[in-house]
């Protein structure tokens, strides 16, 4: 197979950090001030002159790693103002900017990994030349702690394997839950990218207590509702650090992005990929739900998923411990090419692919014998080696534009000509 990897790699960075708030636990002993009433009391203590200086410190250290610092700190200060019921009107600028400060800390979001992307048409597509697509990827960024983000990035592919990512601006920022305050919130909720920041620089952090550990692995798909209209949905497995539960991303603009929680049996499990629309008047999916074989679900709604038909099991050595999939089905004139992964002997990952009936994808045409990628030579170092593994891939003309994980560490990318992989099945 005539399959083009392309030079470039994204590997974890440290140096991209975000300003979050730190939550300091609530509760004093005895009646004594509990320590965010104590910290708030030392500051409004403070002489002016002694909070200014406080104030340009901190300022000094961290204001040129960080967009509008001031207006972030402000902004955690009204937090805080709402969560002690204080009355600001005395309450000078640098003050309540340096209690602000005191209630925030630096997150390095991509510190530890950058991994398994997936990737979608961009939404904006205006003054593209013919032969070339702007593109939107998704990451799962690793930071402190181990806690998965989504970060994105934008780019351009042109029908010569050619790949151009758009610069990260020097500033991150992470999307707001408007009005939720100290709580955690609970159930779906609705986060917003800052109207000044860029795709590129935002990042979409853990909300709920369901999530507290992560959102891991968001396949993103271009969805077509039966009204012709579109929407960006991906479904990601929200993790809190025993339990798992899978949960859809939603967005028409990327400037809202709806959380949304899924209910079933079939929910309960990681990896689904949602179709891109409806096959036979049903919302369908890819999922594995025993950890071992890959399922065909349907439901009537996106939200609720119960347990489907096993329509793939692991039968090649390449793959003989587990299947999954890898990324939502993508149509084709042929059917739904369905990326795959497998893990063989010594736990090493490839990816395959197989083709679905396009009226009835319980149907299987052919899968690939042999893996389309595996981890080999570069790609078998990192946090966990001997891994390749993608989120979703992107047709362009008549090629498979495919971004993957690398060894649980980094991002590569691959070209892969559609009739080859056909050509590859049995």
């Amino acid at each position: 197979m005539d399959l083009f990897t392309h030079r470039l790699r994204l590997h974890a960075d440290p140096s991209r950090v975000v300003v979050r708030p730190f939550h300091i636990a609530w509760g004093g002993k005895g009646g004594a001030p509990n320590r965010t009433e104590r910290l708030v009391g030392e500051v409004l203590e403070m002489s002016a002159e002694e909070a200014r200086e406080q104030l340009e410190t901190v300022l000094k250290d961290f204001e040129a790693r960080h967009w509008q610092t001031r207006r972030v700190f402000m902004t955690r200060y009204d937090e805080i103002e709402d969560l002690l019921g204080l009355d600001g009107r005395d309450i000078g600028d640098e003050k309540r900017q340096l209690i602000g400060a005191y209630f925030c800390h630096e997150y390095s979001y991509a510190a530890a990994a950058l991994m398994n992307p997936s990737a979608v048409p961009h939404f904006d597509q205006t003054g593209m030349p013919e032969g070339s697509m702007r593109i939107l990827m998704s990451l799962r960024a690793v930071g402190e702690g181990h806690i998965s983000s989504v970060a994105f990035r934008e780019g351009i592919i042109t029908g010569t394997h050619e790949l151009k990512l758009a610069p990260e601006p020097p500033f991150a920022t992470a999307t707001d839950v408007v009005g939720e305050g100290e709580e955690i919130p609970e159930g779906p909720v609705t986060v917003w990218r800052h109207r000044d920041s860029t795709l590129s620089g935002t990042v979409i952090f853990p909300i709920t207590q369901a999530q507290s550990k992560g959102l891991e692995d968001l396949r993103i798909v271009h969805f077509q509702h039966e009204d012709g209209s579109y929407e960006w949905i991906g479904t990601y497995t929200a993790y809190n650090g025993s339990v798992i539960q899978s949960e859809l991303m939603r967005t028409r603009d990327f400037r809202a992005f709806d959380l949304v929680p899924m209910s079933g049996s079939a929910a309960r499990n990681k990896g689904m990929g949602l179709f891109p629309r409806k096959v036979g008047g049903q919302y369908m999916m890819i999922g594995r739900q025993d950890g071992e074989n890959l399922f065909l679900l349907k439901s009537d709604t996106l939200e609720h998923w119960d347990e489907g038909e096993k329509i793939l099991a692991p039968h090649y050595p390449w793959e003989l411990v587990q299947i999954g999939n890898c990324g939502p089905p993508i149509e084709l004139d042929e059917g739904w090419l369905l990326l795959t992964h497998g893990v063989g002997a010594m736990r090493k990952y490839s990816i395959g692919a197989a083709l679905l009936d396009k009226d009835d994808p319980s149907k299987v045409i052919g899968r690939t014998r042999e893996p389309i990628l595996a981890a080999k030579d570069q790609d078998r170092e990192g946090y966990v080696p001997n891994v390749v593994y993608s989120c979703g891939a992107i047709r362009h003309g008549d090629t498979l534009f495919l971004p993957y994980g690398i060894a649980d560490s980094s991002v590569g990318f691959a070209f892969v000509p559609i009739s080859d992989l056909l050509a590859a099945m049995v």
